[in-house]
């Protein structure tokens, strides 16, 4: 798979050699954008010290720019830096190169499976799959997802063109500790593909993919798709994380395997668009001990609202509702509840 992506890479410097340039020099532009919210939650058991605070916001500043070349091969940058104070200040920076042989991208950001899982359609901030009702509700570790795309390690990426809808992509990692680290030697390599169909038939819109990761001893697996009809959106997927998935070689895992299934329905009307999304899943307990088993099994519902109040404006809200069956016998992760968060979003 490396010798892959390196012959490619090999192929697009061929392109570049003896071109002699008069494009302009690659000017960034401003963008990103802002959210703040509001909200609420009544459940069983609070997380430790009392209820979540209630405003909440996630910013970030995107700068990108690109230039084509004599050849008509395009070039371009992209920086995403975070709002607020962070440990990761910059959330993702990466090079990418445009043409016809598809699209190469190299630096930090997600992997081919990531961006390219199809999840059922949502649109409002808590969600049911890997969404904010965490960031509100005492969920502990037991995050409802069925993506586990590695994270922003410095990877290489390459797309192929879309071919009658068809588009496949693949990533490696060197390290998966190398985020914000160019001397790493203490993660696992990373593979990361997708392929994906997208079309419209007279009307009828259709995306579905297939991808998956394989990071130390194990993988994880997701196949989602969306159609769309009128005013209507329907979509759903399903995930399988093996529990063996970021061990080391030869580590021993007690832990079970994670999996999650999402089922969700979008239904826009002029500036507002209404979601109803479910998500069942189970989270395997990390451990190398033999003394750990089992997963929390977790049940969540979001009825969403997005309304366009005008350009780069969106006022979003949810209402949710969650329960949470433990895997500890005594019961001390079992939770429910339901919670509301409406807030506003500023695309720029």
């Amino acid at each position: 798979m490396k010798k892959i992506l390196v012959a490619s890479s090999a192929l697009v410097a061929v392109a570049f050699a003896g071109q002699a340039s008069a494009s302009e020099k690659i000017s960034l532009s401003v963008g990103g954008y802002m959210e703040q919210w509001a909200g609420a939650v009544s459940e069983d058991k609070h997380a430790s010290g009392g209820a979540k605070n209630a405003f909440q916001s996630d910013t970030e500043i995107h700068f990108k720019g690109s230039t084509t070349l004599d050849n008509g091969i395009e070039v371009g940058a992209s920086i995403e830096l975070e709002g607020e104070t962070s440990g990761d200040q910059i959330d993702e920076q990466y090079l990418y190169v445009n043409g016809g042989f598809g699209q190469i991208k190299l630096g930090e950001e997600d992997g081919a499976a990531g961006d390219m899982s199809i999840t059922a359609p949502s649109v409002g901030p808590a969600g049911v799959n890997d969404g904010d009702a965490p960031n509100y509700a005492n969920m502990g570790d037991t995050v409802a997802d069925n993506v586990w795309d590695d994270g922003d390690a410095k990877k290489l990426t390459y797309y192929t063109p879309s071919l009658g809808g068809f588009r496949a992509g693949v990533s490696y990692t060197a390290d998966s500790t190398s985020e914000s680290n160019d001397t790493a030697t203490g993660g696992d390599d990373v593979v990361s593909a997708g392929v994906e169909f997208k079309h419209d038939f007279d009307g009828v819109s259709l995306a579905v993919a297939a991808t998956g990761e394989s990071k130390g001893e194990g993988e994880w697996y997701h196949v989602g798709g969306t159609v769309g009809f009128g005013n209507f959106t329907v979509g759903t997927s399903y995930g399988l994380k093996e529990a063996e998935f970021g061990f080391g070689e030869n580590a021993i895992t007690t832990e079970d395997d994670d999996m999650g299934w999402d089922v969700g329905v979008t239904y826009a009307m002029d500036a507002a668009t209404v979601s109803l999304s479910y998500m069942y899943s189970e989270v395997g307990l990390d451990s190398t001990t033999a003394a750990t088993t089992g997963v929390n099994e977790i049940n969540t519902v979001d009825v969403g609202l997005a309304y366009t109040l005008g350009a780069g404006v969106e006022w979003k809200s949810s209402v949710f509702w969650f329960d949470i069956d433990g895997a500890a016998a005594n019961g001390t992760a079992d939770n429910d509840g339901f919670g509301a968060i409406t807030g506003i979003k500023l695309s720029f």
